[in-house]
């Protein structure tokens, strides 16, 4: 007597795991690439609010200075003269208690920058006397910009944001 024989069900041939395989890597493949953009657009985002908070912290601090809760010499502009003042903290001379004003919490790092720079070491600082064209550091600081040399996902360089 002949026994029959079992064919299929029992598992997958060498061809349809080869197609599967390469199913799962052309998947694989389309992902990566929106996986980095959408990276990219959180660093973005984290940039912008970054640069949103330094700015506010830096008005907010010359407005103190025009209101006379900071100490400034009649000749200097009213900005801080660096960064670390924001979060540091200034004695307000109005009250007799030296109490501090702090405009921020922390300073923010730029998240496109490199390595273990202070967060103060990773901006580039812009004084109110330099052009905004060509920002150099002078003896104030009135805007903040990225150092980083790549263009953001709106075709603008991160250091024009």
């Amino acid at each position: 007597m002949r026994r029959p024989t079992v064919r299929g069900g029992r598992g997958f041939t060498l061809i349809e795991l080869v197609i599967t395989v390469a199913i799962v890597g052309l998947l694989a493949s389309a992902a990566y690439p929106l996986a980095e953009l959408a990276a990219t657009r959180a660093r973005e985002r984290e940039l912008q609010a970054a640069l949103r908070e330094i700015r506010a912290g830096i008005d907010a601090y010359k407005r103190a200075a025009d209101e006379g809760r900071v100490a400034k010499a009649v000749n200097e502009s009213g900005y801080p003269k660096s960064l670390s003042l924001l979060y540091r903290g200034v004695a307000d001379p109005k009250r007799g208690d030296k109490a501090m004003i702090y405009f921020m919490r922390r300073l923010p790092r730029d998240p496109f920058a490199a390595g273990t720079l202070a967060a103060e070491d990773t901006w580039g600082l812009r004084s109110y006397a330099s052009s905004p064209d060509w920002p150099s550091e002078g003896e104030d600081v009135f805007d903040v910009y990225s150092r980083a040399s790549g263009v953001g996902l709106n075709g603008l360089a991160y250091r024009d944001w």
